[in-house]
């Protein structure tokens, strides 16, 4: 590669210590072809296949860069020997596929360079590039191929932030990841880490080692519980306040790093049109082909989350490829990207301000929200990402966090939106808690009571009450049987109802008449006394996908799994809890209700102090 072209995307291979599993993601290759992988930037194509680099990884979002960057023209360079061909090809919007230009090679004594341009002109809705590699009798091998402009982009330095509480092992993995690439480490200055467990990081047996690896980078902050909010928020000022870093990270302490998304975010801020928040894409980290998250959108109307208009959830890059997947070729366009991994010019962090003190939930979402009210989107940019545990095996519609979820959507309601919510807020709040009350759950009913007792007491609170809210929530729950687990449902008496009938009762009605009768007989049963021996022996063993208010409503008691595999709870009926639950929820939401108007006033003309330095500065001080 010469001087004066700046690389935006190397064309990578899998590492050694990288599953199988992930090859879909960088190589697209015929069932009786296996490439040869020497090194990361260089593998070898055996004779007589066809190998396509249209792969996760190594495709070229061009659509993207077309949209948000100066970038004009990409030109695909790299080396090779042997012989064969390179054909580069594009994608429209629609997933069609157009043969753009190739070059046959013919020299296996040396290596051959190769600059093949692609103008960036057709990409405004949607569309990749790639290139496939053809040999004939001989191998032809491939190096140092990577996708360049000739625009100089200004150097960069980056700081990269996360938090951490007592996942050392993920933690210390994702620093030693970090480690492994020279050109990462040219351009990573600091690395913070807000260590807020209480089991060191300091204290693991490869710390020294990730540290020594990092050259001088790291900097550990110990500091108490302020959960992902308080963590992230040490980072960001850590890196205003004692860096001159141009760009900085946050990312999770629980993924599976490839480092190459860090350069790849790095360059695409560097060559946009205009400041941006760069965000990366989730891969799922238990099955490692399979993209989670393409990209997320806040709806302001109900202040809510869901995938991004024309965003494929949960895609199998192994069962099917890039290039047979139109669906992935046209440009989404996303509002947030979720702090798993996700980089800020520096500029923007200081227009922007801290993010809000919510420990976790919603504080990534708030601050793109609060960004691109300032006129600064948010990019999440394909081909960068990071394996992460997908949100559909948490237990975060039941556990703690749901405390958090709450109270931090009306926070965010509060703030930004100036549609009248009182009627949703009343609609969905009610409906969630029926849903509850027939299922069970009551200590989750206590804790969102609590959420929006909490919210309602105003803005003023919401640092000193940073760390000790957990706490308080955790202390309520244990009130409550349904938030008991054991680890298997065999801690429990076996069921009284058996295997055949168990299974009529789990079968859901489909009939929206149905449903009303089951619903109606739902209501009336949880008025009644339970049978007398439902408290000491569940009547059902429910998996967590059947445990839906419809089917617990209408027993005494069940034992439910929790969907993260955490444990079983044994939820038992009980009509004096559903009386006074019910009693509660619908006075708690009254007053919601009646003072939102005046909440709306206090949360906006705090925000400022909610969102300072100074305000962050005498916590951490703290």
């Amino acid at each position: 590669m010469t001087d004066q072209h700046s690389v935006l995307q190397r064309v990578i291979m899998p590492r050694d210590t990288d599953p199988l599993d992930v090859r879909p993601l960088y190589l697209d290759e015929p069932d009786n072809v296996h490439s040869h992988v020497s090194s990361r930037v260089a593998v070898t194509v055996p004779a007589s296949a066809r190998v396509s680099f249209a792969s996760y990884f190594n495709a070229f979002p061009a659509s993207y860069w077309k949209r948000w960057t100066r970038v004009t023209e990409v030109t695909l360079r790299m080396r090779v020997r042997g012989g064969g061909r390179v054909d580069v090809y594009r994608s429209k919007p629609n997933g069609d596929q157009v043969h753009v230009r190739g070059e046959a090679v013919r020299d296996g004594s040396g290596w051959t360079e190769l600059a093949l341009p692609v103008d960036l002109a057709p990409f405004e809705d949607g569309g990749w590039i790639w290139f496939d590699a053809f040999t004939d009798d001989q191998t032809l091998e491939i190096a140092d191929a990577a996708w360049t402009t000739g625009l100089v982009l200004p150097q960069r330095k980056l700081s990269i932030a996360t938090t951490t509480f007592n996942r050392n092992d993920d933690l210390i993995g994702t620093l030693l990841a970090l480690s492994e690439d020279p050109k990462v480490l040219d351009l990573v200055g600091h690395v913070f880490v807000a260590d807020q467990g209480s089991k060191r990081v300091k204290d693991h047996p490869r710390f020294a080692e990730a540290s020594e690896r990092l050259g001088g980078r790291l900097q550990l902050i110990e500091q108490g519980n302020l959960g992902g909010s308080g963590g992230f928020s040490r980072g960001l000022f850590e890196s205003l306040e004692h860096t001159d870093a141009d760009q900085i990270m946050l990312m999770d302490d629980d993924i599976a790093l490839e480092p190459d998304s860090i350069l790849r975010a790095s360059a695409f801020a560097s060559a946009a049109a205009n400041p941006l928040i760069v965000g990366s894409q989730m891969l799922n980290l238990q099955a490692k082909a399979r993209l989670h998250s393409m990209g997320e959108v806040i709806d302001r109307g109900s202040v809510t989350w869901r995938p991004a208009p024309g965003a494929v959830v949960d895609h199998d890059f192994g069962a099917e490829s890039l290039r047979d997947t139109r669906e992935l070729h046209r440009r989404i366009d996303a509002s947030y990207n979720g702090w798993w991994m996700c980089l800020f010019p520096r500029e923007v962090v200081e227009a922007n301000g801290l993010p809000l003190p919510l420990f976790i939930k919603w504080d990534d979402a708030e601050y793109s929200m609060r960004a691109l009210d300032r006129g600064v989107p948010t990019v999440t940019l394909p081909g960068s990402a990071v394996w992460h545990m997908p949100w559909t095996d948490k237990n975060d519609l039941s556990d703690w966090t749901v405390y958090y979820h709450l109270r931090n959507r009306l926070v965010v309601a509060a703030l930004y939106t100036d549609h009248d919510l009182r009627k949703t807020l009343l609609k969905q709040g009610l409906r969630a808690t029926i849903r509850r009350l027939l299922s069970m759950e009551y200590s989750t009913i206590a804790v969102e009571l609590k959420a929006i007792e909490d919210f309602m007491a105003g803005p003023d609170r919401m640092f000193d009450t940073l760390g000790t809210t957990l706490p308080e929530v955790n202390a309520l729950r244990k009130k409550y049987a349904d938030a008991q687990t054991e680890p298997s449902a065999g801690a429990f008496p076996p069921p009284t109802l058996d295997a055949l009938h168990a299974e009529h009762l789990l079968r859901p009605p489909v009939h929206p008449v149905k449903i009303a009768a089951r619903a109606s007989k739902a209501v009336l049963h949880n008025l009644r006394a339970p049978e007398p021996n439902a408290a000491d022996r569940p009547q059902v063993n429910v998996p967590a996908g059947k445990a839906l208010w419809f089917l617990l409503g209408n027993l005494d008691s069940a034992t439910v799994s929790n969907p993260d595999g955490s444990g079983v709870a044994f939820r038992r009926r009980d009509p004096a809890q559903f009386r006074e639950l019910s009693k509660r929820a619908a006075a708690t939401y009254r007053r919601l209700i009646a003072d939102w108007p005046r909440l709306k006033t206090e949360y906006r003309s705090a925000f400022g102090d909610l969102t300072s330095v100074e305000s962050w500065r005498k916590v951490f001080k703290a």
